[in-house]
């Protein structure tokens, strides 16, 4: 675009991108050559309001400690809730459904790289049979009468 001279407008247009976005791109193309087109970070150089480096730690401690929610711990730190939230959440603790509340460790959960690798145990309880078998081996009058000898009511 830049080597062939075109106009920024029909350059945006081929692009399917504003005039502005064009013009940048060109810029950056005249200053940088073609090593000015790979994809940059978006991320920013700075962050002038995030939160200090010393506040984040007792948010976490008291979490950890007290096992309280966002607004009860905003309320003791002197912050805002979302604040709290963006804190716990860089950290891995934003929901307390997701520790013990016991031990306040992160529950550990199963997970497997394919379905039915886990060994699987049907358990079924199968009631108070008589010794001897029950009506399925004897019929249901036999079962019957007999249902309580096994039972000792001594």
């Amino acid at each position: 675009m830049v080597e062939d001279g075109w106009p920024l407008r029909q350059a945006a247009d081929r692009f399917q991108v504003s005039v502005g976005t064009a013009k940048r791109w060109a810029d950056r193309y005249r200053e940088l050559g073609a090593a000015g087109m790979a994809d940059r970070s978006s991320r920013p150089l700075s962050s002038p309001r995030r939160t200090p480096t010393r506040t984040e730690p007792r948010v976490i401690k008291v979490r950890l400690a007290r096992r309280w929610g966002l607004a009860r711990i905003a309320y003791l730190l002197g912050l805002v809730p979302s604040t709290v939230h963006r804190v716990l959440t860089r950290y891995g603790l934003a929901r307390l459904s997701h520790v013990d509340r016991a031990t306040a460790q992160p529950i550990r959960r199963y997970e497997r790289a394919a379905p039915g690798e886990l060994v699987h145990v049907d358990i079924k309880k199968l009631g108070n049979i008589p010794d001897g078998g029950g009506h399925k081996i004897h019929g249901r009058q036999a079962g019957l009468h007999d249902s309580s000898a096994h039972r000792d009511w001594a």
